[in-house]
């Protein structure tokens, strides 16, 4: 470390110890305290080293402001840019960040070793549900009592159920024994921000297709409740065959 550089971070940590503050805002404009900058165009290019009031005096010229931008630098750093519009445009890439970043989770989905085939099937849709979406399945086979000495029950529905979803998840850690549990972790395929986006796509695609035809979601209804009634006078008809006979 440098002695100038020891001397600016000694000064800052005295400053805070008093009672001041860092700030994460830039310096701009009349707030700039040096005697000379390295100058940035408005459009990237090398102005040079000048002196302070020439760059405020090029900045007014240009209707813009003078933005410190590597304060440590020596002589420090300036652009000539909008700071307000580049305030705005940083908060907005900063935000569609957020809405784009991706958070790991991990569901859980709990089995018994002679589960039935219906509650098996309701099972294996939350899996694949939850590896469209992108996430990871923790999948846990309970034992009680005498099933505790029967671990290939559990071992083979684990193998059953990743088979099952081969196409959507791989399993990431194979089945262990943990305790009266038998665990096993399937990983999706697609990464979470892929499942987001295509989620995305396809909500914009319903939006525009009901938009494009507002009338079709209601026909689509009646067409189904009348399929219901139809459904429904059939399923009677033999009933009421049956007791006339």
């Amino acid at each position: 470390m440098s002695s100038e550089t020891y001397a600016a971070v000694r000064q800052t940590a005295v400053w805070c110890y008093q009672g001041g503050s860092i700030s994460a805002e830039p310096r701009i404009n009349d707030r700039i305290r040096v005697p000379e900058v390295r100058l940035v165009g408005p459009s990237g290019e090398q102005v040079g080293i000048v002196p302070l009031a020439k760059a405020l005096e090029l900045a007014q010229e240009y209707d813009l402001d003078l933005v410190e931008v590597a304060a440590n630098a020596r002589p420090p750093v300036c652009k000539l840019m909008d700071y307000g519009k580049f305030k705005y445009e940083s908060a907005m890439k900063a935000r569609e960040a957020r809405k784009n970043q991706a958070h790991t989770v991990i569901k859980e989905m709990k089995l018994r070793p002679k589960i039935d085939p219906h509650d098996y099937d309701t099972k294996k849709g939350h899996v694949v549900r939850f590896l469209k979406q992108g996430d990871k399945v923790k999948i846990t086979i309970m034992f009680r009592g005498r099933e505790q000495s029967r671990p290939e029950l559990g071992y083979r529905l684990l193998q059953r159920l990743a088979e099952d979803v081969a196409d959507l998840g791989f399993v990431e850690s194979n089945p262990k024994q943990d305790g009266r549990n038998m665990i096993m972790v399937l990983g999706p395929h697609k990464k979470k921000t892929e499942a987001m986006a295509e989620a995305r796509e396809a909500q914009a695609a319903r939006k525009a297709e009901a938009k494009a035809n507002p009338g079709r979601s209601q026909n689509a209804a009646d067409d189904d409740i009348d399929g219901d009634v139809d459904a429904t006078e059939t399923a009677e008809a033999p009933a009421e065959a049956s007791a006339e006979a």
